[in-house]
């Protein structure tokens, strides 16, 4: 995954459930629809033989179109699975272990909520990239949400790539875009009726961004 100097390259995140005889379809046409540097599967399921099905049927989407495919939290699986790398949920505390476990060609990424610290830390110990979030407002989690002088801040002092995903909207994406090198879209385009559709026109609020004042 490498950072882009104007917009923001697409990081798409499978439901946290789908049915194995039709998502691979509407992935494929979000992929044909537009350019996308990387899918994260995200299944909430602990059944190995479940992700790993799963994983088979992604990466026979993925690696076609030459889209990187890394999968949550698992890192035992990638190489088993023939992933291309993994995202950790824990902030920085596994980077270590996964970069030493996984090598230097792996992707590792690391979510660190809206933590600073934690996403300098990671970026010290050798993640790929760092995601904060949610951007949004949700009922999920504690209610902190990953704001965009954040983002500003980081895309200022910080080198490493930043990944802005979360309860996105046109808006956020919007003001976000200047400050952010992907956005991390899931739910917003799968819970639509036609996700290609949607993904297009999230792209295209990528390209209308809010004036500073605005």
């Amino acid at each position: 995954m490498t950072e882009t100097p104007d917009q923001p390259q697409l990081y798409l995140i499978t439901p946290s459930d789908f049915e194995l005889s039709s998502f691979p379809d509407k992935l494929a046409a979000c992929l044909d629809a537009e350019e996308v540097a990387c899918v994260r599967l995200s299944l909430a399921t602990s059944d190995e033989d479940r992700l790993s099905r799963a994983a088979d049927a992604l990466r026979e989407v993925t690696h076609v179109r030459d889209v990187a495919l890394v999968i949550e939290s698992h890192m035992l699986m990638v190489e088993r699975l023939g992933l291309d790398g993994v995202h950790l949920t824990d902030g920085a505390r596994s980077v270590r272990k996964a970069r030493k476990d996984l090598g230097d060609d792996a992707i590792v990424g690391a979510f660190c909520g809206t933590s600073r610290h934690d996403g300098m830390t990671a970026g010290e110990l050798g993640a790929d990239y760092i995601s904060f979030g949610p951007v949004g407002q949700t009922p999920l989690g504690d209610g902190s949400q990953a704001e965009q002088d954040l983002f500003e801040w980081w895309s200022m002092m910080i080198e490493v790539p930043v990944v802005a995903e979360g309860a996105l909207s046109d808006t956020l994406i919007r003001s976000i875009a200047p400050h952010t090198d992907f956005f991390g879209i899931g739910d917003e385009i799968w819970k639509s009726e036609d996700p290609a559709a949607t993904l297009r026109a999230l792209v295209a609020e990528m390209g209308r961004v809010t004036p500073p004042n605005g």
